[in-house]
């Protein structure tokens, strides 16, 4: 704040009637001008300050806020000028703006600036990234600027802090000889840097904010492509009768199953009033991790084993020729894929199959009511390009009931971080084999009992994916 000296005594007090003098001053008179001149300037700097933090609240374009920022800080400071000294992701420093009443001077003071911010070293970056300008850094750029503004400047300077990370220096300066830099002067001109901190912290908030909403678009998209990917409704077999369903953990998910017909002529023949008796693949992976890349891996591996089918290999072959084709790419992925592929033949109700080190499926033998594993030897998909996968067959009976899930189902686990592990989920098969009518009732009672076990309005953190095909009289 700007001291305000004493009026000066006039040399001869007006004595004469009618004289334009002024009345003799008293010091009491004195007094009150001077306490009405420091409430004018107080006013002043509160009025420049709300103005200030106004166009804060209400900027939507940082650089117009800033061209506001020298300005203010001469102002509430009575200087003659200001200048914003911000530093740039590559570690340079640049004038951002600059403020000078005398415009003659402006010229020369530009000049004078941007040859002290050439001359100041290049800042380095943390780890993350930010700039990490050192203590001592910034007191050569201190003194680069003062060197090039001249002796004769009152200058004064403080940091722009965002995150606790020096982005910037405000200076302000005098050509007043008389001119001082009181403790309130100071004060002043840090409350208008950290306004300016907050604008920028804002912006930069405002930027991530719209990139996080972009991203969220795009998640949005992926996983209504990869929904549109799954199969939309359970193919008509004959002799068969299915449910599936598909629960992700996040948006974008990892699980993948798929009904693949033999030969997709059969499915323009169905549309025609064909047969339904040729043969189907069932098959169930799942890619290790959860996400966009496991989403993108899965989406790769349907259409890999899509066109792979149509060359009616035996299911070992299939997967010996998909783990060829998939694997330099998984390898450069660091991520594999579990895969259990199967082929039913409604004719003759035999069900082949091979397994790339998945969850085996679980079959309920109706008339025995005993529940058996389908499981083969090999390893995940995309683990070693020289693996063998076995074959094998089982013979299905009238009311035989099959379930094909993921890990989501046995690795669910509950508050006390116990899992809901195969034996669980046997016993819930079981139980629902032998109550429930159809595959959809089986379907929601093992949804409902995962559901009950991890808690009610808990998600489980692995997608999770279930198939049930119960064989039906022809």
């Amino acid at each position: 704040m700007t001291a305000v000296p004493l009026p000066r005594q006039p040399s001869q007090p007006p004595d004469r009637p009618g004289s334009n003098m002024p009345p003799e001053v008293t010091p009491v008179f004195a007094l009150k001008e001077l306490v009405a001149r420091l409430n004018r300037e107080q006013h002043k700097i509160q009025d420049l300050l709300s103005s200030l933090g106004f166009a804060l609240r209400s900027f939507n374009n940082l650089n117009q806020f800033l061209e506001l920022i020298p300005l203010m800080a001469s102002r509430v400071t009575d200087c003659d000028g200001g200048a914003l000294l911000l530093f740039k992701p590559n570690g340079q420093v640049r004038l951002e703006r600059l403020h000078c009443q005398d415009s003659r001077w402006s010229k020369d003071l530009r000049k004078a600036l941007e040859a002290a911010t050439r001359q100041s070293p290049a800042f380095g970056n943390r780890n993350d990234g930010a700039i990490a300008p050192t203590a001592q850094a910034i007191a050569d750029l201190d003194h680069q600027v003062s060197h090039y503004l001249g002796t004769s400047v009152q200058l004064f300077g403080t940091a722009i802090l965002v995150k606790n990370a020096e982005r910037g220096r405000l200076y302000v300066f005098s050509r007043d000889p008389q001119y001082t830099w009181t403790e309130t002067r100071q004060k002043l001109v840090r409350l208008v840097a950290d306004q300016t901190s907050v604008a920028i912290e804002n912006d930069e908030l405002s930027v991530e904010l719209r990139k996080k909403e972009r991203l969220d678009r795009e998640l949005e998209i992926g996983a209504e492509i990869q929904l549109r990917l799954l199969p939309r409704h359970c193919p008509q077999i004959l002799g068969v009768d299915l449910a599936a369903r598909c629960l992700t953990a996040s948006r974008v998910g990892g699980d993948y199953y798929d009904f693949i017909p033999a030969s997709y002529d059969q499915i323009r023949s169905k549309r025609d009033g064909g047969s339904e008796t040729a043969k189907w693949s069932v098959a169930i992976g799942d890619v290790m991790g959860k996400g966009v890349p496991a989403g993108l891996i899965m989406t790769m591996t349907r259409g890999m084993l899509r066109a792979e089918v149509l060359n009616g290999h035996s299911p070992a072959r299939i997967l010996q020729h998909l783990n060829r084709v998939m694997y330099a790419d998984l390898e450069n992925s660091n991520r594999f894929v579990t895969l259990f592929y199967s082929e039913y033949d409604p004719q003759t109700r035999i069900l082949s199959y091979s397994n790339a080190a998945h969850n085996p499926p679980l079959l309920w033998h109706a008339a025995t009511k005993t529940i058996k594993r389908l499981d083969t030897l090999g390893m995940l998909i995309g683990l070693d390009a020289d693996t063998h996968y076995q074959d094998a067959q089982i013979q299905l009976q009238e009311g035989d009931t099959l379930i094909y899930y993921t890990d989501g189902f046995t690795d669910a686990a509950n508050q006390g971080g116990e899992r809901f592990d195969e034996e669980n989920l046997t016993k819930a098969f079981q139980a629902a084999c032998e109550q429930c009518q159809s595959p959809q009732e089986i379907l929601d009672h093992l949804f409902e009992q995962v559901q009950d076990f991890i808690g009610s309005g808990n998600r489980n953190a692995d997608d999770m994916t279930l198939i049930v095909m119960r064989i039906q009289p022809i």
